[in-house]
C-alpha cells in the first residue's frame, strides 16, 4: 500500500508539470491553429526568471570585520545580501522564498515575452503549413537557448528549496491511516496542489469569463466571431501570452525539482507533445487527463519490481502508450472527430 500511494504521489506530481505544459501548447493551437515547437522554450525561460530573480536577491555587500581575524591575522570580509542589508529578517526570508516569489516576476515577465513571440514571428505563420510553423519555431527555441546559455552558462542551476519547506510530510497521518507511514516531500505536494490551481484558473477563466466565452467561440468558428465585429486576432494574442504564462510558472516553481539549464525546455517539449496528441490535439480538457494519465504511467513503469521484468520500459512506457492510443483513436482520447484522423 505504501509503495502503491508513493507511485501514485510520484505521478501525479510529474502528471501536473507535464499537464501545465501541454495545457499551454493546446490553448496555441486550439486558437491559433499554430504547432508552437518554442513552447518547450517559454518552459526553460520561466526557470530562468526564478534563477535570475534569486541572482538579484543574493548580490552581496562586501564588509571587513576588523574583530574576526583570519588565520593570517587580517580582518575577514563579512558577505551579506543586499536585500538582507536592507530589510533586516525580512530580507532573509525573501531569499530563502526565491523560489515561490519569484512566480510574481515570472506572470508578467513570461505575458510580455508570449505576447511579442506572437506579435513579432507567429502572427506571420497563421496560414503557413504546419511544417513551416514547426521549423520556424523549433529555431526560434534554439536561438532562446542559445541566449540562455550565453547568459547562465551551460551548466544546471540548483534551486534551493524555502528552509520551512523542506522534509517530508506524514502522508498516513494527514489521510488518517496511522498503520500505514508513508512520507511525501513537501516540495512536490506543493507542486502538485500549485499546478492544480493554475489548471483550475484557466479553466475557470475561459469558461466563466465574457473573454474566455469569445475566445472558445472563437476557437470553434473564428469567421462567424469576426463577422461579429469582435478583434478575436488581439484576444488570440492574449491567449498567446496566457499560454507562456502557464508554461513559465510551470517552469519556475519546478526549479527546486530539477535544476535548470538551458536544454531542460527541449527535454520537457517532446514528452508535452506526446500528451498533446494523446489528449486530442485541440482539447483542453485531454491535455490535462493524459498529463496525469501518462504521469503516473511512467511512475509506475519505474518501480523495480516492473523494471526487473521489462528492463527500460520506463524510459519508453510514454511512447508505447502513445502508439497504442492513436491505433486504436488517432484524434486522441478526447480530441475532436476528424483531427488527426484520415
Amino acid at each position: 500500500m505504501n509503495a502503491f500511494l508513493a507511485q501514485l504521489l510520484n505521478g501525479l506530481d510529474k502528471g501536473g508539470a507535464y499537464a501545465l505544459i501541454a495545457l499551454g501548447l493546446t490553448l496555441v493551437f486550439g486558437t491559433l491553429g499554430v504547432v508552437n515547437f518554442a513552447h518547450g522554450a517559454l518552459f526553460m525561460l520561466g526557470c530562468f526568471c526564478a534563477v535570475a530573480f534569486r541572482y538579484l536577491l543574493t548580490i552581496e555587500t562586501v564588509t571587513v570585520d576588523p574583530t574576526q581575524l583570519s588565520p593570517w591575522g587580517q580582518p575577514v570580509e563579512v558577505r551579506t545580501p543586499l536585500v538582507q542589508n536592507w530589510f533586516g529578517d525580512f530580507g532573509a526570508v525573501l531569499v530563502d522564498y526565491s523560489v515561490p516569489i519569484s512566480v510574481l516576476l515570472t506572470v508578467p515577465v513570461m505575458l510580455a515575452i508570449g505576447i511579442a513571440m506572437e506579435r513579432g514571428l507567429i502572427k506571420h505563420f497563421y496560414k503557413r503549413t504546419h511544417a513551416e510553423q514547426i521549423l520556424v519555431t523549433f529555431g526560434l527555441a534554439i536561438v532562446l537557448q542559445e541566449i540562455v546559455k550565453s547568459f547562465f552558462g551551460p551548466n544546471p542551476v540548483p534551486q534551493p528549496i524555502p528552509t520551512d519547506l523542506r522534509g517530508a510530510a506524514d502522508i498516513g497521518l494527514l489521510l488518517g491511516m496511522e498503520a500505514h507511514q508513508l512520507t511525501y516531500p513537501w516540495w512536490r505536494l506543493i507542486y502538485l496542489f500549485f499546478s492544480l490551481a493554475v489548471i483550475g484558473g484557466v479553466f475557470a477563466f475561459l469558461q466563466f469569463t465574457t473573454f474566455g466565452m469569445v475566445v472558445r467561440a472563437g476557437m470553434a468558428d473564428r469567421e462567424t466571431v469576426g463577422l461579429l465585429g469582435i478583434d478575436i486576432g488581439r484576444r488570440f494574442t492574449i491567449v498567446f501570452g496566457l499560454a507562456a504564462v502557464v508554461a513559465g510558472v510551470a517552469g519556475a516553481m519546478y526549479t527546486p525539482l530539477l535544476a535548470p539549464n538551458y536544454l531542460i525546455g527541449m527535454d520537457f517539449l517532446v514528452l508535452s507533445f506526446v500528451v498533446v496528441v494523446v489528449g486530442g490535439m485541440g482539447s483542453l480538457t485531454g491535455a490535462v487527463a493524459a498529463g496525469f494519465l501518462l504521469g503516473i504511467l511512467q511512475s509506475f513503469a519505474s518501480m523495480t519490481e516492473v523494471k526487473s521484468l521489462f528492463p527500460g520500459i520506463d524510459q519508453v512506457i510514454i511512447y508505447l502508450v502513445a502508439v497504442v492510443i492513436l491505433l486504436v483513436r488517432p484524434r486522441g482520447l478526447l480530441g475532436r472527430r476528424g483531427v488527426m484522423e484520415g
